[in-house]
């Protein structure tokens, strides 16, 4: 595996996903044709002006804001993130910015966690696999310094304080570790296979001191089971990525070979399929995760996250970068993390 260090890589994911998060939320919810429509040409798309972005950049802060202050107090713990995580997806969950069209998961489980008395386990939809699982998920890929338990740890349990379907957590474990791999400079054209022998790998391992009893809120016979059911749908979607990957044409809408990102997995391949549809234009491919017919603002912040990972902050241009909203709190999360 080539490993090569980028420059600002932090900096260049955060920018990347909010910036995907504004092309896409306002085509989230159209068709193809109206998209169009609305847009001319995708190769053509410009960042509207404001460029605002949806609850995937909020909770993606969020998110970060609780890693580092767990990390403040010590080694990364689920003891240590807990408490901090909670406290980010509440605020986030009452926050009168809270207006960008959130997932009634997101929301039903943060109502659950405003209450310290129950355990976050009771928070977590159970049978929800949703794409707020991964579309947050990032910054955990980026931190310096943590052992790869760590990483697969924190990553499934961020996912699981909402959403709690093993698929949610496999796919949230998968994204990170492909955001990781990008930032260390792992070549986009082996990705998809590093990704599938990872799934395989890491196929019946439940992270007990992450999740708990989790497990015991599903039907399934053992924890090994319950979280092999997630592992084995992102298999599936990795085997349809990998085929596109070779035989889809750019002009396509990349949602009909890997699904409209609604859901956690398809979020997460089809957000990779546009990446490397173009892994060295990426204004080109988050333009083409825009002009999606599915959940555009959150397949295009995936690969906004994935193209920032592998070119560094520099794939974005200034005009841009400078007036994407929460600018300020993405590169404060990002200069710490490349530092």
């Amino acid at each position: 595996m080539t490993v090569t260090v980028r420059k600002k890589v932090a900096t260049g994911t955060l920018t990347g996903l909010a910036l995907g998060d504004a092309l896409g939320f306002p085509t989230e919810f159209d068709d193809l044709p109206s998209i169009l429509a609305k847009c001319g040409p995708w190769r053509g798309m410009e960042l509207p002006r404001p460029a605002i972005v949806s609850d995937d950049t909020q909770m993606t802060l969020a998110f970060g804001s609780a890693l580092r202050t767990a990390l403040s107090d010590g080694p990364l713990t689920a003891e240590r993130l807990e408490g901090p995580l909670r406290e980010e997806y509440v605020t986030w969950y009452h926050s009168p910015e809270n207006d960008r069209a959130p997932g009634n998961t997101c929301l039903t489980a943060c109502r659950i966690l405003a209450d310290e008395t129950r355990p976050w386990q009771d928070a977590s939809r159970i049978h929800s696999k949703g794409c707020g699982a991964d579309m947050r998920v990032a910054p955990v890929g980026l931190v310096p310094g943590l052992t790869d338990e760590q990483r697969a740890g924190a990553a499934q349990f961020q996912a699981a304080l909402t959403h709690g379907h093993p698929t949610a957590l496999a796919a949230s474990d998968l994204t990170a570790h492909a955001v990781h791999l990008l930032a260390r400079g792992t070549d986009p054209a082996g990705l998809v296979g590093q990704l599938r022998s990872y799934a395989l790998d890491h196929r019946t391992r439940y992270h007990h001191t992450w999740l708990g009893d989790l497990w015991t809120r599903a039907q399934d016979p053992g924890p090994e089971h319950f979280i092999a059911r997630g592992w084995d749908e992102c298999l599936a979607v990795l085997e349809r990525l990998e085929h596109a990957v070779r035989t889809v044409s750019p002009e396509t809408d990349p949602c009909l070979a890997t699904g409209d990102g609604w859901i956690a997995e398809e979020a997460l391949a089809t957000g990779l399929l546009c990446f490397l549809l173009f892994p060295d234009e990426p204004l080109t491919a988050l333009r083409r995760a825009a002009c999606t017919k599915g959940d555009s603002d959150s397949i295009a912040c995936l690969t906004g996250a994935f193209a920032g990972a592998w070119l560094g902050a520099d794939a974005w241009p200034a005009e841009w970068a400078e007036r994407i909203e929460y600018r300020d709190e993405l590169l404060s999360l990002g200069t710490l993390w490349d530092a």
